[in-house]
């Protein structure tokens, strides 16, 4: 779903000699000094982005075309990108870059033999701009394939200021401060937490931050990659600490009942929609787009985060998501799709997105000052700093029939756990049963 930071221009002068890069700074964003070497030629991009998003990313498309000529084509693949694209593929229509929302997906896309290992440019790049840790997730049995451009910071708790102002709370910096300050918060009238247990993505993300702080890094590598069972003794921990949550109906807004017909959205409009029910809700950097583009609410003063507190005596969780780019080698100009990707590891890349509003990038070399408020910097800021210590969203890891699927696997366990969570170790038993079944397909 993140860097030990020092100076961000550090290493921009050999950057811009590799690749072409103008813009290392928070200044305006140019793409001009390009030779037009690919003018004339066509890269067609396939991503599961939509509305402001896809606007935004267009941006970035653009500047690369002022840089090197070529023109672009977006195609937005809807949620299942793993289905369209091998459609596409199988018809003779591959795109020659795909945006892949999963590593999951990287990791099928690679075994089923469609991907281009990245040129040596873009992997000089990663290793130049990036924590290890995204060239691991970028890589397949250790050939590079995927270049992280977008990331998602999926350890942001965001609270209204007058909710804890008025219960006369401070944002907490463990677990259990979190709760306390839910009692009081809900003890002045107002529920603790919105949670958004319609959709059970959510609540996967909530098991992988506790999970990731109470157990730590070396077992949540292990989980994910379904080499620790899901019954053992720290998934039941895990599910335990979250389950004192879930079944205080005083701290989430509706109880369980109220929870599980709550959807993402509805979920941040409980926080910061004009008839506010709770003070808190847990989930990723992107519930201020929601907050401001919805509600107009301003980031940094009516809507602030505070970081995912610690559990347990474990070091503060940094989970995130992301969208790697990867070249097909059935595009029709996979090379100009490369030269695409070696754009998109520049700073100057992620300048463009950043300055549009709506996005993190994990590339360290970009100038904070790029992001358009102090909130969205302070977010940016703690996805860089966490390093090596950033691990990928679990669900997002495993195959789609245990962690990406509504109504099945992962998801829905976690759904009746919140609607009963009296058995942690029950629930940990059917999540090895469906996490078995899964990998062994």
């Amino acid at each position: 779903m993140m860097r030990r930071r020092t100076t961000l221009l550090t290493g921009c002068t050999a950057l811009v000699l590799a690749l072409g890069a103008t813009a290392c700074g928070g200044g305006p964003v140019t793409a001009g000094g390009g030779d037009k070497a690919l003018s004339g030629q066509t890269v067609t991009v396939a991503g599961v982005w939509s509305g402001s998003e896809q606007k935004n990313f267009q941006k970035v498309l653009d500047a690369f075309s002022q840089k090197t000529g070529a023109k672009t084509q977006f195609v937005s693949t809807g949620d299942n990108v793993s289905t369209v694209v091998g459609s596409k593929i199988e018809g003779g229509n591959a795109p020659d870059v795909v945006m892949v929302p999963q590593v999951g997906v990287l990791q099928q896309f690679a075994k089923e033999g469609w991907l281009k290992p990245l040129s040596q440019t873009a992997q000089s790049a990663v290793d130049a701009n990036y924590a290890d840790v995204w060239k691991t997730y970028g890589s397949v049995d250790g050939t590079l394939y995927g270049l992280y451009f977008k990331a998602a910071h999926k350890s942001t708790v965001w609270y209204s200021p007058d909710a804890l102002t008025q219960a006369g709370v401070e944002p907490p910096t463990t677990y259990e401060e979190m709760l306390k300050a839910g009692q009081t918060i809900s003890d002045s009238g107002l529920a603790a937490f919105s949670v958004a247990g319609q959709d059970g993505w959510t609540l996967t993300d909530w098991f992988e931050n506790i999970y990731l702080s109470q157990a730590g890094p070396e077992k949540y590598d292990a989980l994910a990659a379904h080499q620790l069972k899901w019954t053992d003794a720290s998934v039941v921990e895990a599910l335990t600490t979250l389950g004192k949550l879930f079944k205080d109906k005083q701290l989430i807004a509706g109880g369980q009942k109220g929870a599980l017909n709550t959807d993402f959205p509805g979920s941040v409009e409980k926080v910061f929609g004009p008839k506010p029910e709770a003070g808190m809700v847990y989930e990723g950097d992107f519930v201020a787009g929601v907050a401001k583009d919805q509600f107009g609410r301003t980031i940094g003063e009516d809507a602030n985060f505070f970081p995912f507190p610690a559990v347990g005596g474990g070091d503060a969780p940094v989970v995130s998501g992301g969208d790697a780019a990867v070249v097909l080698k059935d595009g029709k100009n996979a090379e100009a799709g490369m030269k695409l990707l070696e754009y998109l590891a520049t700073p100057e890349a992620a300048a463009v997105w950043a300055e549009a509003g709506g996005f993190l990038s994990p590339n360290r070399k970009l100038d904070l000052a790029s992001y358009g408020d102090d909130v969205t910097r302070a977010t940016a800021r703690s996805l860089v700093d966490a390093g090596d210590s950033v691990r990928f969203d679990m669900s997002d890891q495993a195959p789609a029939a245990f962690g990406g699927t509504k109504g099945a696997g992962e998801w829905k366990i976690l759904q009746d756990f919140l609607r009963d969570p009296s058995d942690p170790k029950g629930t940990a038993a059917e999540l090895e049963a469906a996490a078995a079944k899964a990998y062994r397909g």
